[in-house]
């Protein structure tokens, strides 16, 4: 039976409203009570005594470092004490730590140029979120923490470039769905060799299903997991110990040390294909606003997010937007927590009436309004998307009418129109989105009319496959010959895992598509299974 939901010390009389019935029903009460439930446990006079981290007698720096959201002046630094990330409450009594941080030029943390302590709230499981200011725009620093006499890893970060400043070059890469259960993060690895500016990672940083003692496909022959990770995650303490599980991961934790991360949610960070406040089951609404406002915590605390990010009840607004100089605008979505529920009880399903309807959203009005509005004060030569699921149209079957996901742009084509409508009054003229949760890697010419021949190429997208997830693949999955024959504008499709690298110019825009081997053993090399461009102020790609 899985342990009630954590309420925490400072809402005893939720905790004694609320009743543990069972698996997935355990709560029956109104979903402003799932709201405040999270909303008031929060540090403040009544938090908890402060302990003294020199008596913490094993290393809590388990889940490494991190950095994330680069701005000219200012970069997140993320870390979390867990001396046993895989137990609950991870090896610390449920008091307060002062964690010293410091910034430095250089590795050796020679030239410190900041440094500083913050708090380690049990209320926030001891995580850390540090948002130095003043820094140098455009410029690496090396960063780390201390708890007592024990020392964390380096990482390593960048802040962006000043919002005027006119650079040649930024690189980026795009990473998404990284299943524990499906095969080992070496993607990751190589990820943390790249030459990077930024890591977006596009959703589905971990996965809610159950994972059993020997990992799934990892089969661990030297280890074996902890009973209650063999389950769906469904309170607060099931979300915190799943990140301790993904989190552990050395490739993972060698990837978030070398770059920033900008990290956006897809579903499975709460639940497979919810919509908004509607979840995959028949479960009551209340139930379900009090997972997602779990999840969202969760997740807040163990990804270097601002402040702004932070949830409060059951919502988050994770939607935002970063500039680097006047190359590149990225407009961060969130396509889950605000969309319509998917048409036709989800699943693949031919358009019709109730898909086509011009009232359905994937963004939700304010998100939608938020992003148009930004392309109109744009002046960066590229604006990026960075989102979660498929944008351009895919059909999946040779027949007509074909079959589309309901679950991607294609389930929500009203929205789709409203966007690239957006980007069309706003002038803007390269538009690349940026997708990944199909767990295969695409390349498309995004276009406003597919059926007719030549018709304007509008944008680009590039759809990263998965870390993990999937397992191995191939190189030309079984629907190789009727995706690509189906959908012209889609220039590449590989089912292999791996990761996208993006170089942005003043000329032209390159992706690379990384991918791997096999993911079910550890040390896959990587290679480039194919390159393209696309020329500012021309969209469409070439093969190279």
């Amino acid at each position: 039976m899985t342990p009630a939901p954590q309420y925490g010390d400072h809402a005893p009389e939720l905790r004694a409203a609320a009743r543990h019935i069972g698996r997935r029903t355990f709560l029956t009460t109104a979903s402003a009570a799932a709201a405040l439930a999270f909303a008031v446990n929060l540090p403040g006079s009544a938090s908890a005594a402060e302990a003294d981290a020199k008596k913490i007698t094993e290393d809590p720096f388990t889940l490494g470092v991190a950095s994330g959201d680069p701005q000219p002046g200012s970069v997140v630094l993320w870390t979390r004490l867990a001396p046993r990330p895989y137990e609950p409450g991870s090896g610390l009594p449920a008091a307060r730590f002062t964690v010293r941080w410091e910034l430095a030029h250089d590795e050796l943390f020679t030239r410190i140029v900041r440094r500083g302590s913050a708090t380690a709230h049990p209320e926030f499981d001891h995580s850390v979120h540090v948002e130095p200011t003043g820094l140098d725009p455009d410029r690496v620093y090396h960063y780390r923490f201390r708890a007592g006499s024990w020392i964390s890893p380096a990482g390593r970060t960048r802040t962006a470039p000043a919002r005027a400043a006119r650079i040649s070059e930024l690189r980026f890469a795009a990473v998404s769905c990284q299943a524990y259960h499906d095969g080992y993060f070496t993607a990751h690895r190589h990820l943390a060799d790249e030459d990077l500016d930024v890591v977006f990672h596009l959703g589905d940083y971990l996965y809610e299903y159950a994972v059993n003692a020997v990992g799934g496909a990892r089969n661990h022959t030297d280890r074996r997991l902890p009973a209650h990770y063999n389950r769906e995650t469904i309170t607060l303490e099931d979300y915190r110990l799943r990140y301790g599980l993904y989190k552990s991961d050395p490739d993972l934790m060698a990837a978030h040390a070398a770059h920033p991360f900008v990290v956006t949610w897809d579903d499975h960070e709460t639940e497979n294909n919810y919509a908004d406040e509607i979840p995959e089951n028949d479960v009551p609404r209340e139930e379900f606003l009090l997972r997602r406002a779990a999840a969202y915590r969760a997740y807040w605390e163990n990804q270097p997010l601002r402040t702004p990010q932070r949830p409060r009840g059951t919502d988050m607004q994770l939607y935002r937007r970063l500039h680097f100089g006047r190359l590149a605008q990225f407009d961060v979505l969130d396509t889950r927590q605000y969309r319509s529920d998917q048409a036709y009880g989800d699943g693949l399903d031919i358009p019709g009436p109730e898909s086509e309807d011009p009232a359905r959203t994937m963004t939700g009005e304010t998100q939608e309004r938020w992003l148009i509005d930004g392309w109109r004060q744009s002046r960066a030569l590229w604006n990026v998307v960075p989102q979660q699921v498929n944008f351009s149209r895919r059909k999946l079957d040779l027949t007509e009418p074909a079959r589309v996901s309901m679950d991607s742009w294609d389930g929500y084509p009203a929205s789709r129109d409203r966007i690239l409508d957006g980007a069309g009054s706003a002038g803007v003229e390269n538009l690349m989105i940026l997708t990944g949760d199909v767990h295969v890697a695409y390349a498309y010419d995004i276009k406003r009319d597919y059926d007719t021949p030549g018709a304007e190429v509008v944008g680009t997208e590039i759809v990263a496959t998965s870390i993990s997830s999937g397992k191995d693949g191939a190189d030309k999955p079984a629907t190789w010959d009727t995706y690509t024959r189906a959908n012209p504008h889609m220039r590449f499709y590989n089912g292999r895992r791996g990761y996208v690298t993006v170089t942005l110019g003043e000329q032209q825009a390159r992706a690379d598509f990384r991918t791997l081997t096999h993911v079910t053993t550890p040390g896959s090399p990587v290679t480039t299974a194919a390159s393209f461009v696309t020329d500012a102020g021309n969209p469409g790609l070439r093969q190279i």
